[in-house]
């Protein structure tokens, strides 16, 4: 039951580890901003914005990358060598 990750190949393994770190920069990025704008409401300052894509968005990103490239990219290594 579920998906069957041992058997993508290349392609979509690298499809998947792309999509996963894209979604994972832009969720972190909206939740940083939004934790921004609870702050700026509470405190009246006006913080900068562009923090959350320097350092909030592009590493949670940048982790979940590599995260799942080497997990996903385990499986297809055992796949493969499993079929030799």
């Amino acid at each position: 039951m579920g998906i069957p990750l041992g058997d993508l190949g290349l392609f979509a393994t690298l499809l998947i580890s792309a999509a996963l770190g894209f979604a994972a920069f832009f969720a972190a990025t909206f939740c940083a901003i939004i934790s921004l704008l609870f702050y700026k409401m509470g405190t009246g300052r006006m913080p900068d914005f562009t923090l959350t894509y320097k350092w909030v968005g592009l590493p949670v990103g940048i982790a979940v990358l590599l995260v799942t490239l080497a997990y996903l990219g385990t499986l297809w290594v055992k796949q493969k060598l499993r079929k030799n």
